[in-house]
């Protein structure tokens, strides 16, 4: 079931926003934490459907699925971002992403809503001397009212060599 699909006025309204000073953000929850990313990234959002387990892959790596002859690998974002508690519910979407020309799905608990936000909203994310602390995903930190939404760079985040989905060099 498909219950968001980006229509290409979409696109040129996010692509012009960003250029007037703002970009919108599709939010969606992993645990406690809010996050956002780009609008313009997201192909589509799926309710969850197990997916095909591939073997030897890493546990972030879920499998795949088949959409409209497609096979589509699916990353649970929970637990490559090392949330406690994973639960599959019905609020348990699938982002369907388009990275580099490749479709990727992305598993997160829940998706929020579309947000507008101007580039004077959102704060660089902090410096981190713990090594153990990866934070160079994370492009800023906006406040939404009450909500702290972490900005993430899903087409870093999904390029990168350990995930193994997209050839670093394409």
């Amino acid at each position: 079931m498909n219950t968001f699909e980006q229509s290409p006025s979409q696109a040129k309204r996010g692509a012009a926003g960003a250029a007037g000073g703002s970009a919108e953000y599709l939010s969606f929850r992993l645990g406690a934490e809010e996050y956002g990313i780009d609008i313009l990234r997201v192909q589509e959002i799926r309710s969850f459907e197990e997916p095909t387990r591939i073997a030897n892959s890493p546990p972030h790596l879920k499998g795949v699925v088949n959409l409209r002859g497609v096979i589509v690998p699916v990353v649970d974002l929970r637990i490559k971002l090392g949330c406690e508690k994973i639960e599959y519910n019905s609020f348990t979407v699938v982002i369907v992403l388009n990275v580099k020309g490749r479709v990727v799905g992305a598993v997160v608990d829940s998706v929020s809503d579309v947000l507008e936000l101007a580039h004077d909203q959102i704060r660089p994310a902090p410096e981190m001397a713990n090594a153990a602390v990866d934070t160079t995903f994370i492009t800023g930190i906006a406040s939404v009212g009450e909500r702290m939404l972490i900005l993430m760079d899903i087409e870093a985040l999904m390029a990168s060599a350990d995930m193994g989905l997209i050839d670093s060099r394409a």
